[in-house]
């Protein structure tokens, strides 16, 4: 079996644990009125209705995972994905908008689940499932802000090499859902927010910009960032006169951890790029790989972070440190590019490619890839990239250079004239990338 078909094996072990059909299988459960979740437990019968919502790259499937688990308990739900990341539910409305830029089916799919939540009562129940993707996916504008104002602040953000903490602070306070917010409209029916984490740390803040969780940045935290990134002469003035005016107090904060709104809420993990990486370390193991996980915190520039993976790579061929070959490391995580080019590519594909102009001086054979666990990199219909020695070979006979690609952030088109691209579909989940490095 080659390098890439164990590769693939390991990744699609780790996908598998992660879907939300096996996290919902394996952590909740309805038994008669009990309603399982974990170690908490709800009575169902305390419940007049049931409606579920929610936002992100897995959401649908999540959707379809509880509608199986809880059939006819629930009454009526919305949840938004991405396109393309669609599933068939019955009670539960799937919406599809634009991802990475919020588009006017965003608008509209937010709108839809807040005129659903605003009909709980203090005996209803209010089912949120999100998972990465739902910063995007899930908006309502405030006053004085246009859909085209918004689309351009999150490209500019996007580009400029912030990372997913610092992006959604912003994207909270120029948001009327975000931040705690949704839970405005979900008061005083009770909440139970479902999550798959696509952030280092699962900060309940940074999850699709935490529209059940307490928020502990400002306006002002805002605008720090984006001074930071010299971005505020390149934003739309509405944009900075809204934030100049929540730093005067004229528009609310998002809600702090304090609000009595955070009693009636529950915010549980079901799953993260940990366990996707265990369970592709079993995998690894199975395949007769002496496996590692090596991180799951990986992040900074994809093109720094490529350097300290091959520095590693060479620690095993000169010192067999640390383990012994056949090796395999895994790391998870999320890196960020800054845009300096027009190409085409993703945070993985340009991790790869930057790997691959160090890896020339490494010894024998190596096989390294990197893909994002909901099968896209960037705005591409591929999850990431490999490299071989040779794939090296050959993109070097047709005389593509690396750097030039690099350069230019067109990783993509790179990988595309040697074969490198790997390509998977939407994998109907989301918990950050997954680096595979095979020695």
């Amino acid at each position: 079996m080659s390098s890439l078909e164990n590769a693939l094996q390991i990744f699609y072990a780790a996908i598998e644990t992660v879907k939300p059909e096996s996290l919902i299988k394996h952590q909740l459960f309805a038994n008669g009125d009990k309603l399982h979740i974990q170690d908490r437990i709800y009575n169902l019968q305390s419940y007049n209705a049931i409606y579920v919502i929610g936002a992100g790259k897995a959401s649908a499937f999540m959707a379809l995972a509880l509608e199986k688990r809880l059939g006819d308990f629930i009454t009526r739900g919305v949840v938004v994905t991405k396109y393309g990341h669609a599933a068939s539910c019955g009670k539960i409305k799937i919406c599809e908008a634009g991802h990475p830029l919020p588009d006017a089916n965003t608008l509209v799919a937010a709108q839809e689940i807040i005129n659903l939540v605003e009909q709980a009562g203090e005996n209803d129940l209010v089912l949120c499932l999100l998972s990465g993707g739902g910063s995007a996916l899930l908006e309502k504008l405030p006053d004085g802000i246009s859909l085209d104002a918004l689309q351009k602040t999150f490209d500019l953000l996007l580009a400029c090499g912030a990372s997913i903490d610092e992006m959604n602070i912003i994207r909270k306070h120029l948001s009327q859902i975000k931040g705690g917010h949704l839970l405005q409209s979900i008061a005083p029916a009770h909440c139970i927010t479902l999550i798959i984490s696509d952030v280092i740390g699962d900060s309940l803040a940074t999850i699709a910009s935490g529209p059940t969780a307490p928020d502990n940045s400002t306006f002002a935290d805002s605008l720090r960032i984006l001074e930071k990134y010299e971005l505020t002469d390149e934003l739309p003035k509405e944009i900075l006169h809204h934030l100049q005016a929540g730093i005067q107090g004229e528009i609310p904060e998002t809600l702090k951890e304090l609000d009595p709104l955070f009693a009636k809420v529950d915010n549980i993990i079901l799953g993260n790029n940990s366990i996707a990486l265990q369970a592709a370390q079993k995998k690894a193991l199975e395949l007769g790989y002496n496996a590692l996980i090596f991180s799951s915190c990986l992040q900074g520039e994809a093109q720094e972070a490529a350097k300290i993976v091959v520095r590693i790579a060479e620690e095993i061929k000169a010192n067999r440190y640390p383990l012994k070959p056949p090796a395999c490391l895994l790391f998870g995580g999320e890196t960020t590019v800054t845009v300096k080019g027009n190409g085409k590519g993703g945070r993985n594909q340009e991790f790869v490619l930057a790997a691959l102009t160090a890896l020339k001086k490494l010894s024998g054979p190596y096989f390294l890839m990197s893909c994002g666990t909901d099968g896209t990199d960037g705005p591409t219909d591929a999850a990431g990239a490999f490299v071989t020695p040779e794939l090296q070979k050959t993109a070097s006979e047709i005389g593509l250079n690396p750097l030039d690609y690099l350069q230019n952030n067109d990783a993509y088109h790179f990988f595309a004239q040697c074969n490198g691209l790997v390509k998977t579909g939407p994998t109907g989940t989301n918990v950050m990338d997954i680096v595979i490095l095979l020695l």
